[in-house]
Order: structure tokens, then C-alpha cells, then sequence
């Protein structure tokens, strides 16, 4: 994952990473559009994400809100299914139009699909950091992590699953996240602490503010959603950038570059006044962003019930699974327990969509 091993040496450039997510809606022809449009904007990398819904959430979960309307955040998923052809021609456009394609997993399933279309890194995020076995199944390929709505503790056991071959994104899961939340100063700190090349998951709604800072503090990478409209029907649509705002990040990320940090410094508080900026620098302590602290549990994976379960009954990799709880469902115990729980009887009659706790059994 050496990005930068074509530039003279002393040179840095950040890998800037167009998340294009689900913004194509499941069109073919509207995903090569935005591959095109990212790739004209001056993006190095298009990012997708390989939806299977039931490796992601309960069909109980909640509403979202979308332009159109509040629908099940299930029934979305499962609208956004597509085979594996679909990614297949996806990567052959990405690639043929000079970017690498980079594509996120949810489960084992979507991974086998990645893994067989010999993809050359894979994106795991913030919410599966826990989800062990996921990282256990991707390790022969390079990984950029995710780190939203994590502690230190956190991405060092995710850190544990990984290949040798590994990137961290600091980033803070919330839609969208303020940039005074962004703790920027974190990054170095990371870089220090675990030794590995460090970039940023920015869901900031600006397309300059923490994109120049970070480059100027010379990030290895930045991911930014992109999309044609923030009224789309994408998930992600309302915090994504559009193509000409893309472009003028593209610009500003390049100019910090060139710049340095203190002049990078200098033209956003001229821009956008000292006290923004320095807020947004933070202290450099990772904690969770204000933002994201009632979601700790609720976003990251935990053992959930997928079936009634009667009282008596074992548990089994047939009635229970490692997923979102999200805020309509109650989370269970974190991925680690699930060797535990595993054929231990129901101690009482469970509903599906039940988190699997201690009293469960």
C-alpha cells in the first residue's frame, strides 16, 4: 500500500479517496458516472460499499430519513443488493479510468465476494472495528481501518486482526460531523502510537476546513463521500460533496500540500477565524467526539437474536448474529463473547431482534 512509491523522494501527497458508498442507488450506469465525475474532480480512488443487509442490521431496525421520506433503513439495504458482476464492472471502470478501486465489506460473505474479484485493498468501517471475525477473514489482503466512534483500546484489539499491511482513518462517525469535533492533532498522535501510515474519514459538510489542515499536516490518505445532488436518495447524499465541491477539495488538499502547515494555518484563519480553526486542531487526545458518545454501543457490532428463541434452546450461528443494533434495538454483548454464548442455552423466551446479554442464558 506504498501510494506514494512513484514520487520523487522528500515528496508527500495525500491519496484522496472518493466514497462514492451507495450514491449509485444500484444503477450501473449512474455508478460510472460518478466514477468519471470523481476521477475529473482529481480523486486517486473510488470507494464502494458491498451492501447484503442481513450482514449489516435486523430487519427490525429503525426508519431513516431521506429526501424522499422516512422508509425502513432495512428495506433501503436491501434495495441497494446487487450481484457480484455488478462490483465487477465497477472495478474494470475504475480501474480503467486510472483509479483503484476500494470496496467495504459488512460480513463474510460480501468479503468472499472482494476476495474473489481479487481486489487490491479492502476498506473495513468504523462500525465492524469490532467485528474480529471479519478482520480475521480479510488479513491476506492490505486494509484501511476506520476509527469513528472508538477509543485507543478500541483500534489497538482491531489493530490485533489485521495484516502487517495496514492504514488507520481517524474519523468521527456522526452525519454530519462538525468540524470543531475533528480533534485534527489526534493524527500525529496516532501515527506515533501505532506506528502505522494515517489518514482521515472526513464527514464534515465543508470541503476545505479539515481536508487543507489535514493534508497540510500530511495525512497518508482522505476519504470524502461524493454525490451529483445532496437531495439524491443515497444514504450518505446529504453530507456528500458535489462533483464541483469535490473538485475545489482536490485543489485546497493540493495546496496545503505545497503550502506546508503554517502557512495552511494562517489562510483558514483568515478564512474561517482562529477560534474554528484551533478548535477543530483539538488537543490531540483520543477520545470520543462529543457527537458520537451516545452511539458507542448501538453502532459497533454486538450479538443480536435473528430468530425467536425459546426458552431451552441453544444458541447457534443460525438464531443469533454479529450486527448493528443501531438506536431502535437494544445492543447485546460485544463480538468477543460470542464463543461464549454459542450453544448455552436460552435462559427465557428471546424475541428476534433481542441483544444477547449476560441474562440471556
Amino acid at each position: 500500500m506504498n501510494i506514494n512509491k512513484k514520487l520523487p523522494k522528500g515528496r508527500h501527497r495525500t491519496f484522496i479517496i472518493a466514497e462514492i458508498g451507495t450514491a449509485h442507488n444500484g444503477d450501473l450506469s449512474r455508478a460510472k458516472d460518478l466514477i468519471h465525475s470523481a476521477r475529473d474532480a482529481g480523486a486517486d480512488c473510488v470507494k464502494f460499499q458491498y451492501v447484503i443487509a442481513e450482514e449489516i442490521i435486523h430487519p427490525l431496525t429503525g426508519d431513516v430519513l431521506l429526501p424522499g421520506g422516512a422508509i425502513p433503513l432495512f428495506d433501503r439495504f436491501k434495495s441497494l443488493e446487487r450481484e457480484p458482476e455488478f462490483y465487477l464492472s465497477l472495478k474494470t471502470e475504475a480501474e480503467k479510468s486510472g483509479l483503484l478501486f476500494l470496496c467495504t465489506p459488512f460480513g463474510p460473505r460480501s468479503a468472499e465476494v472482494l476476495m474473489e474479484l481479487q481486489v487490491e485493498a479492502i476498506k473495513i468501517a468504523s462500525p465492524e472495528l469490532n467485528y474480529y471475525a471479519l478482520l480475521d477473514k480479510v488479513q491476506s489482503f492490505p486494509l484501511i481501518i476506520s476509527t469513528g466512534v472508538s477509543t485507543l483500546t478500541d483500534i489497538d484489539r482491531a489493530i490485533s486482526h489485521c495484516p502487517e499491511e495496514t492504514a488507520i482513518l481517524h474519523c468521527i462517525t456522526a452525519y454530519p460531523a462538525p468540524e470543531t469535533e475533528y480533534n485534527l492533532k489526534v493524527i500525529p498522535n496516532l501515527m506515533r502510537i501505532f506506528n502505522k501510515p494515517v489518514g482521515i474519514s472526513d464527514h464534515s459538510l465543508n470541503p476545505v476546513l479539515v481536508p487543507s489542515l489535514s493534508a497540510s499536516m500530511k495525512v497518508y490518505a482522505l476519504e470524502k463521500h461524493i454525490t451529483f445532488s445532496n437531495t439524491d436518495k443515497g444514504l450518505d447524499d446529504p453530507i456528500a460533496l458535489t462533483p464541483e465541491n469535490f473538485k475545489l477539495m482536490c485543489r485546497s488538499v493540493r495546496e496545503a500540500e505545497h503550502d506546508g502547515y503554517n502557512e495552511t494555518l494562517e489562510k483558514m484563519i483568515y478564512a474561517f477565524g482562529t477560534e474554528k480553526v484551533f478548535t477543530t486542531l483539538g488537543d490531540g487526545e483520543k477520545k470520543l467526539a462529543p457527537c458520537e458518545r451516545d452511539n458507542y454501543r448501538t453502532t459497533n457490532r454486538s450479538i443480536m437474536a435473528v430468530e425467536d428463541i425459546k426458552k431451552g434452546t441453544p444458541f447457534t450461528e443460525r438464531n443469533i448474529a454479529l450486527l448493528r443494533s443501531e438506536k431502535s434495538l437494544s445492543p447485546g454483548l460485544p463480538p468477543d463473547y460470542l464463543s461464549i454464548v454459542l450453544f448455552k442455552k436460552a435462559a427465557k423466551n428471546i424475541p428476534s431482534g433481542t441483544g444477547i446479554t449476560g441474562n440471556c442464558f
